[in-house]
């Protein structure tokens, strides 16, 4: 197993970090939990990095994305269990609340759909081109915009089955 040097973790970090982090902030919505788990995923690396370092870019947006759609998936279920013993939320305005709760779907649709589906999804709201899409998941370019097409289908899917909703709005 081929351990980084001091050096190497370094380059590696500056380069990586930022756009690891806008991954992170885009899947969670919250620039506080995007650093968190952007610093977690670096001390995977250095804890124990892949066998393989020939796409450690790649790795690093993989475990990543997963490190994020596990704390969305605690997060979910804390706020299941909470609602079924009747803990009382603090009242917000009635614009923060539905743009919580649109939130709350978008998240919610997004855990539903494959993690395949979720990931290009989020890579393509952040501005990623294909072949950078292409690249973190494992897939030929010319595949994505199918792959695309298909995730935006079932994430409009699950938004509209969890909004009670049938309507053609997105």
């Amino acid at each position: 197993m081929n351990h980084l040097n001091t050096e190497e973790f370094k380059e590696l970090f500056d380069s990586q970090y930022p756009r690891l982090y806008r991954l992170l902030s885009g899947i969670l919505g919250d620039c506080s939990a995007a650093e968190d788990i952007a610093q977690d995923t670096f001390l995977k690396l250095l804890q124990n990095p892949p066998a393989q370092t020939s796409n450690l870019s790649g790795w690093l947006m993989r475990v990543g994305k997963n490190l994020a759609f596990n704390r969305l998936k605690r997060e979910n279920n804390r706020e299941k269990r909470e609602s079924q013993l009747g803990s009382p939320g603090r009242e917000e305005p009635e614009n923060a609340l539905l743009r919580k709760e649109d939130m709350l779907l978008t998240s919610k649709a997004l855990a539903a759909i494959s993690a395949r589906d979720r990931t290009c999804l989020v890579l393509r709201s952040l501005g990623h081109t294909y072949a950078e899409i292409a690249e973190i998941i494992g897939v030929e370019t010319g595949s994505v915009g199918t792959i695309l097409a298909r995730a935006r289908k079932h994430f409009r899917q699950e938004f509209l089955k969890l909004k009670g909703s049938d309507d053609s709005v997105l």
